[in-house]
């Protein structure tokens, strides 16, 4: 009974059968519309605690909210006392989704910002879908102003490795799997050497989730779930 509560909670499970994998952009097109902009499943509340949890003061800050989505963390920014938050993102469905006044049409490789123009750079859950990682580290590392910093989460590359998948469940009802790279910490070290920035904080949450309330807390039970880097631009 767990596994299928845990099958219906998580978007990221080992699939029954072999899904069809849609690449992001098309997988979006389709999501958009029932992606709220909150933590809406367990992983993402785990993933969102722990981003929290290494997140350093915002007011008065400039803040990038990169592969933004339907906004959540602008949200979250916007909360916390930023100065002026902007959100990029690839997918033109979730633009549209997004209530945010200053937002763009980008790529994680090519965004189209002065250098050296903000203060933080928030990018949740979305370099697994960068084939070029190197690129897209550069590029926050390029926007960063100095002494700046960047929080970037992940699914965990071992869910991936082990088997499982990002999946989604499309309006019709259908299940697809969702383009992910598998991006090891020594790929995250090696693009943030080359991009000037240090890995400050490391935090590798686990999903410890409770049928009857549905909610999700840290576990050391369980294999770790997302990876969270804090990168700073010395």
């Amino acid at each position: 009974m767990l596994t299928d509560f845990l099958r219906r909670l998580l978007p990221f499970r080992p699939p029954k059968r072999e899904l069809h994998t849609l690449s992001s952009l098309d997988a979006y097109a389709l999501w958009a519309r029932a992606y709220p902009p909150n933590a809406h499943n367990a992983l993402m509340q785990v993933e969102e605690r722990a981003m929290l949890s290494l997140l350093l003061p915002l007011t008065g800050k400039t803040v990038l909210d990169l592969a933004c989505g339907t906004g959540r963390y602008s949200l979250l920014a916007w909360d916390r006392g930023a100065k002026t938050v902007i959100g990029l993102d690839n997918s033109p469905a979730m633009l549209r989704a997004n209530s945010l006044s200053h937002k763009a049409l980008a790529r994680l490789t090519a965004l189209p910002l002065p250098a050296e123009s903000l203060d933080v750079v928030i990018c949740g859950l979305a370099l697994g879908h960068e084939k070029q990682l190197d690129k897209a580290v550069a590029e926050i590392g390029r926007v960063l102003r100095k002494n700046a910093y960047a929080l970037v989460s992940d699914f965990h590359p071992f869910m991936f490795l082990s088997g499982a998948r990002r999946t989604f469940e499309a309006p019709g009802g259908q299940t697809y799997a969702v383009e992910h790279y598998a991006h090891l910490y020594a790929d995250y070290h090696r693009a943030a050497w080359a991009a000037g920035l240090i890995i400050e904080q490391v935090v590798e949450p686990h999903l410890d989730v409770t049928p009857e309330t549905g909610t999700a807390n840290a576990s050391a039970t369980e294999a770790p779930v997302v990876i969270v880097y804090r990168f700073f631009k010395p």
